[in-house]
């Protein structure tokens, strides 16, 4: 039973680390500093239909707001236009429950993922198998390293090409698809979700290589004692 404890943990504690980086980072993608910074950014592209810049953050925000939050669709729904008409069509409504569903399916991943650590932490503290767990901390690093870097080449090759991939994983359908016309687009443009995109593969990648050098350095350690 102990060593097959010890192989389970061995496999899913690193195969967990770079969901909780991953997961980790896109919290922090989804707080009010990350969207403030992109729309000040010199080359960020301004709304060519008519929102004014304080219009756009504050649509922007709200839209953030609603996939963090247990808010219902109505607060986007209820949104309108100047002139009455509705500030998201129907599309765009589905899309944005579509998006806060898989969201919150990947933050319960998230959640189980950090439970696993907490017990493979315990196992370890329980049985003194800290270098098996250090070991398991700092290949998950490796793994989360590997799979950012792979990641960002293909993104470089083909941004948009990967973009669509994304999509057509996650969200069935074609309600991802808009007109450039849609508050959507003119509230998250490709430039965004670029930039997004850098950021969550350089920030975790950054984290994946911390984790595997120093918990890689700490397992060494403890084997030389």
């Amino acid at each position: 039973m102990k060593s097959r404890l010890k192989g389970i943990f061995q496999v899913l504690i690193p195969l967990s680390i770079p969901l909780i980086l991953i997961m980790g980072t896109i919290r922090f993608l989804l707080t009010p500093v990350f969207v403030r910074f992109e729309y000040h950014l010199p080359y960020f592209p301004p709304d060519r239909y008519g929102f004014s810049d304080e219009e756009r953050l504050r649509y922007a925000q709200g839209a953030r707001q609603y996939l963090v939050t247990e808010a219902e669709i109505d607060v986007l729904g209820d949104l309108r236009f100047q002139d009455g008409s509705p500030l998201y069509n129907d599309r765009e409504l589905r899309h944005m429950e579509d998006v806060k569903q898989v969201l919150q399916g990947a933050f319960r991943a998230l959640y189980a993922a950090v439970v696993l650590l907490i017990l493979g932490g315990v196992w370890a503290w329980r049985e003194k198998k800290w270098n098996v767990f250090w070991k398991s901390l700092a290949r998950g690093g490796i793994l989360t390293v590997f799979l950012l870097v792979s990641t960002l080449l293909l993104a470089a090759v083909g941004f948009q090409t990967l973009f669509v991939i994304f999509h057509r994983i996650f969200f069935e359908g074609d309600t991802w698809i808009f007109r450039y016309s849609d508050t959507l687009i003119r509230l998250f443009p490709i430039v965004f979700w670029r930039d997004a995109f850098l950021v969550l593969g350089t920030l975790t990648a950054g984290l994946g290589l911390i984790t595997a050098v120093l918990f890689g350095r700490i397992s060494k350690r403890m084997k030389g004692d």
